[in-house]
Formats: structure tokens, C-alpha cells, sequence
């Protein structure tokens, strides 16, 4: 063996740079020992804060379950392709089990009304549904409540504030029926003398009718006034409706020498309602109109659109109405006119509010008034609406 002192050093140098390696490799492990056990810490940590998030998360999830199943209203989720995918107990039990995997046209049969967001089930059953999207999903929520309770009770509040009208009023309506009455029976009893002029008794004899044409318009008004409007399922064209008043009341206006005018900026509206008692309301103002015009006079009647709403006005250039009086020309039998019976106004009032609509009036002493009635538009399907997911609409 050659021992010599250069292979000796050699040796020497390996050795040193072995141990040196050693040391790093013994350095390093206990270094990843420390990260080891500082990893391990972290991770308990972490599992811990995502098992009590986990915890809380199952926590609200019940929660939320048992929201869910005691809303007194009905939650129906659906998926992409508009099938029941889940339904809280409300809703089943609204429309059964059976709703669940079916699309939703096919397992529940509804009817749009005209009120916007309320629907009918067969003849009795009034629901309310609000429709969100569910994101990402592209799946839908629907929010249901059964109104057909609230529906019958704010019918029968109609009905009976009508009533109680009618009863408030009762002694008004007996002046108002005694006075036309005395008046046709003065006249009628002249048509009885022998010697009483051909000329005359024509003229008492036409007194006589008017007088109890009036006594039946009032019994008329009075009728309609307490058995109110019910709103009719037809879709109203604005401008057909608009063109049929034209016909009827425009000879009427240039017999007593008055302009009228008709504007239409409707842009094809739609009402869902009943053409006959709109028509009715426009032409009771538009009489009015006449009624307080004075020859060589305007009538305006205009419609116009703002979003989801159709806007009617009958405006004209007569006598107007004091401002103290306005709040109380809808009240019933309230009038300014000596042959008016009062129950015109109201009744306009009535036919708007069952359509879903409101009326204004804009009027001063001597310068006109103007009737405004707001009515809902029949609604429209849309992909983002609740007709989406293909409820009838009949």
C-alpha cells in the first residue's frame, strides 16, 4: 500500500469534505424536520378552521332548511330546462308532490290575470309568483303565495265600502229620485185639461220624458255603482279603443260647436281588461268635458305610453273645477251640475282601480281640467319573466 504523504493528504482532504457534507445533509434534515412540524401545526390549524367552518356552514344550511319548510309561502327551484328540481312543503303542498322532476308547464296549469304577478289555478285559486334568476346556474326560483283569501276579502271590501257609501248617502239619493219625480209628475198631470194646447201638451209631454229618462239614468248609475265593474279578460287595443270613442262622440261635439281632437302616441298599447267598461269611463268624462265647455271650445283626448304603463287624458278649456272641490268629485253623489246625478265620476273611479290603474285630475277655476287615467299594460312574454318558464296564458 502506498502510504505516501500526497495520498495521505488526499485522504484527508476527502474526509474533511464528507464531514463538511454531513454536516449540511444533518443541518438540512433537522430543517425539515422544523418545517415538518411547523407544516403539521398549520394543517391542524387549517383543518380546524375549515371543520368549524364546515360546522357552521351544516349549522346554517339546517337553519336555512328549516326556514325553508316552515315559509308560510311556496319556494320552487328550477333547473336550466324549467324542471322542479326541489320544492319546500308550502309549495307542494300548493300543487303536490307530483311537481317534482316535471317541468313546471306541464305540472301546474295557470292562467295570467290582469293584474301584473298574480295568476290563476282553475277558478278559485289566486297565486302571486315572483321569479329570480339563480346565476350561473341558469336555473330559476320561483317565490309563490296563495292571495286567494286576500283576494276575496279585498273584493268583498269593495263591495261593502260601496254599500256604506250607498247607505251614507241614502237621504242624498232620496232628494235627488223625489225631485225629477215631482217634476214629471207636474208636467204629466197638465197633459190631462181638455183645452190644453196641441203646442203645449207636446211641450209638457217632453219635459215629462226627460224627466224620467233622468230618473232612469240615475237608477242606472246607482246599479252599476253598487254591483261595481268586474274586469274582463279581453285585450284592449288602445287605438281601436281610442278610434271607437271618436266615432260616438264626435258628431256629439260639433252639434254643440266644439273642437275635439285626438292624439294617439300609444305605439300599439295593449290593456287586458274589459273594453266596455273602459269605454264607458272615457265616454262619461268626455260628456263631462262637453257638459262644462262653452261653444267654440277644445276636447282633447290623448294617449301616450311610459314604460309598462298607457296614460288616457280627457282635457278641456271649460269652466274647471275650484281647488277645495276636486278632493270630493269622486265621492259618490257628489256633483256640480244641477242635472248630474253624482255618480258619474265615482264609477270612472271604480272601473280604473278594478284594472289595476289610478286617476288624477288637474283643474283650476276657469281654466279647464284634465282627466288622467294610469293603467298597467297587458304584460309581455320575456326571457327574462316569469312566462320563461312557458305558464299559460289564456
Amino acid at each position: 500500500m502506498d502510504s505516501t504523504p500526497g495520498n495521505k493528504q488526499q485522504l484527508e482532504e476527502a474526509f474533511s469534505i464528507f464531514m463538511q457534507a454531513s454536516d449540511h445533509l444533518s443541518q438540512a434534515y433537522q430543517e425539515l424536520q422544523q418545517r415538518v412540524v411547523q407544516l403539521t401545526q398549520e394543517l391542524a390549524v387549517a383543518n380546524g378552521e375549515l371543520r368549524s367552518q364546515f360546522l357552521e356552514k351544516e349549522a346554517l344550511s339546517e337553519r336555512l332548511g328549516l326556514i325553508l319548510a316552515a315559509l308560510p309561502g311556496g319556494v320552487v327551484v328550477l333547473d336550466s330546462s324549467a324542471a322542479v328540481i326541489e320544492a319546500n312543503p308550502a309549495a307542494i303542498a300548493m300543487f303536490g308532490k307530483d311537481i317534482l322532476g316535471k317541468k313546471w308547464s306541464d305540472a301546474v296549469r295557470l292562467t295570467r290575470t290582469s293584474t301584473p304577478g298574480e295568476w290563476l289555478s282553475g277558478e278559485r285559486r289566486r297565486f302571486s309568483i315572483v321569479s329570480s334568476e339563480l346565476g350561473a346556474s341558469d336555473g330559476q326560483i320561483l317565490m309563490i303565495q296563495d292571495i286567494s283569501e286576500a283576494h276575496d276579502m279585498k273584493m268583498r271590501m269593495q263591495r261593502n265600502r260601496r254599500l256604506s257609501a250607498m247607505g251614507e248617502m241614502a237621504a242624498s239619493l232620496a232628494h235627488q229620485l223625489r225631485t225629477p219625480l215631482a217634476s214629471a209628475m207636474l208636467y204629466t198631470s197638465h197633459l190631462g185639461k181638455a183645452d190644453l194646447p196641441q203646442e203645449e201638451r207636446t211641450k209638457f209631454a217632453d219635459r215629462s220624458l226627460a224627466r224620467l229618462r233622468h230618473l232612469e239614468q240615475l237608477i242606472k248609475d246607482m246599479l252599476l255603482f253598487v254591483k261595481g265593474e268586474t274586469v274582463g279578460e279581453e285585450d284592449v287595443q288602445v287605438s281601436s279603443l281610442l278610434a271607437e270613442l271618436q266615432q260616438v262622440i264626435e258628431p256629439q261635439m260639433k252639434s254643440r260647436g266644439l273642437e275635439f281632437e285626438v292624439k294617439d302616441q300609444s305605439d300599439g298599447a295593449v290593456l287586458k281588461g274589459g273594453s266596455k267598461a273602459l269605454n264607458g269611463a272615457l265616454l262619461n268624462l268626455l260628456e263631462n268635458a262637453m257638459q262644462a265647455s262653452n261653444k267654440g271650445g277644445k276636447i282633447e283626448l290623448r294617449a301616450w305610453r311610459e314604460e309598462d304603463r298607457v296614460h288616457l287624458a280627457v282635457k278641456d278649456e271649460g269652466m274647471g273645477v275650484e281647488r277645495e272641490l276636486q278632493d270630493r268629485l269622486f265621492e259618490p253623489f257628489f256633483t256640480t251640475r244641477q242635472e248630474g246625478t253624482g255618480l258619474g265620476l265615482a264609477i270612472v273611479r271604480g272601473v280604473v282601480e278594478s284594472h289595476g290603474g289610478n286617476i288624477r285630475v288637474r283643474s283650476a277655476a276657469g281654466s279647464g281640467s284634465e282627466f288622467e287615467l294610469d293603467l298597467p299594460m297587458k304584460s309581455a312574454p320575456s326571457d327574462s319573466d316569469l312566462l320563461r318558464i312557458e305558464l299559460i296564458d289564456e
